[in-house]
């Protein structure tokens, strides 16, 4: 069956830097855009960074851009997100998507940053 597992998220200072992973399996992995999505308390959720099938093209939220990079290892089905430069602001859950015709999620892992 479909799974995204993600990890490495966890209580950081501000300005610190975490690294996030997404472990894709049941699906052709390549053939997807791959993208990172947040939630924080009280607010919908927002499309945070992408990466198209092969890599090369990314796109990111103005709130993230030079701060955070999105990139993927289709040999081992995983997508990145790395996170620099934190900010409160960043505090949220954070999650992996699938996207093609349709739509898989992982259950999402949180990220907290302290000022």
């Amino acid at each position: 069956q479909v799974r995204l597992v993600e990890s490495g998220g966890g209580l950081v200072q501000t300005g610190g830097s975490l690294r996030l992973s997404c472990a894709a399996s049941g699906f052709n992995f390549s053939n997807y855009v791959m993208r990172w999505y947040r939630q924080a308390p009280g607010k919908e959720r927002e499309l945070v960074a992408s990466v198209f099938n092969s890599g090369s093209n990314t796109a990111y939220a103005d709130s993230v851009k030079g701060r955070f990079t999105i990139s993927r290892e289709n040999a081992k089905n995983t997508v990145y997100l790395q996170m620099n430069s934190l900010k409160p602001e960043d505090t949220a859950v954070y999650y992996c998507n699938a996207h093609r015709w349709v739509d898989f999620w992982g259950q999402g892992t949180q990220v907290t940053v302290s000022s």
